[in-house]
């Protein structure tokens, strides 16, 4: 007889290529594992698994296979979901969010996520969208939401939200009163996310294109501190302000009229990696487009 733990942990190994990783995925040890492929490699009596200085390889058949086990995997969590109420959702789920989700609709969901799933443990890393993508990839997190989407065969992605982007300052710079050039944006530090991310390398491309040689950009993860550098006046923002809104209507930060350039919104993703336990992950993200859409 066929036993779901040695499907699953058959799975995850090829998931994740490596009986250590499946070991530390499932809390088990290696040996156990190893234990496990071994019993399900004698009970259907073919060699599902290649071990090498590289990793682990499926074999023909193990790859032949390997789409079966997922599917009976799938159909034990279906059978496990229509037997029980969503309630019984417990243990842990590690969550990626970007700053930005974090100063809008977060709080609002993990009060929910408490509320209907009082036996769910939520661990909280808060990074930026690439290190976010690649922890999606690795399985390290298990549910992200970042400005996406994550583009990998074996990662599920969902809209979440728009927000859109804009130039901002502080009124001490003087930049308010009428429409502003790229040139006299050029003339001061432009704030704004990470080198790594989509809006920076936007505006550094349309500053260049604009003739400005070498443009100072200031690239930070903390939105804290891009706002706290824009208050001081050191420099130009480009960043959402739906969350500045306060600033804003008390007049510490202003809106920036910005020649006719339209700066791309940013649009977030809940993504998460193809496995055996992504019912949460897929029921969580489903959870949070309904909040943020609402928001």
């Amino acid at each position: 007889m066929i036993e779901i733990r040695n499907l699953e942990t058959f799975v995850w190994v090829a998931t994740l290529r490596s009986f250590r990783a499946a070991a530390q995925k499932l809390n088990t040890t290696q040996p156990a594992i190893s234990q496990r492929i071994a019993s399900l490699e004698s009970t259907l009596g073919v060699k599902l698994l290649e071990r090498n200085t590289r990793g682990v390889t499926l074999t023909a058949k193990g790859g032949e296979l390997l789409a079966h086990a997922q599917g009976m995997l799938d159909l034990k969590q279906e059978m496990m979901d229509a037997a029980r109420s969503s309630k019984t959702i417990e243990g842990q789920v590690r969550l990626g969010v970007s700053e930005t989700i974090v100063q809008t609709w977060l709080p609002r969901y993990l009060e929910e996520i408490h509320a209907r799933y009082p036996e769910l443990s939520v661990e909280l890393e808060v990074d930026t969208s690439p290190v976010l993508r690649e922890q999606v990839r690795s399985h390290h997190l298990n549910l992200a939401f970042l400005m996406g989407p994550v583009l990998a065969p074996n990662v599920e992605n969902i809209p979440l939200c728009q927000y859109p982007v804009a130039w901002l300052a502080s009124p001490m710079l003087g930049l308010h009163h009428e429409k502003a050039t790229l040139a006299q944006i050029g003339e001061r530090p432009v704030i704004t996310y990470p080198a790594t991310s989509q809006p920076h390398q936007f505006v550094r491309d349309l500053l260049t294109d604009a003739g400005i040689h070498s443009p100072r950009m200031y690239g930070s993860a903390s939105l804290s501190v891009v706002v706290r550098m824009t208050l001081d006046a050191i420099g130009v923002a480009v960043i959402t302000p739906v969350f500045l809104q306060d600033e804003i209507r008390a007049g510490s930060l202003c809106v920036l009229d910005v020649a006719d350039y339209v700066l791309p919104d940013l649009a977030f993703t809940a993504s998460w990696s193809r496995g055996p336990d992504e019912h949460i992950a897929s029921t969580l993200a489903k959870l949070a487009q309904q909040i943020a859409q609402d928001d």
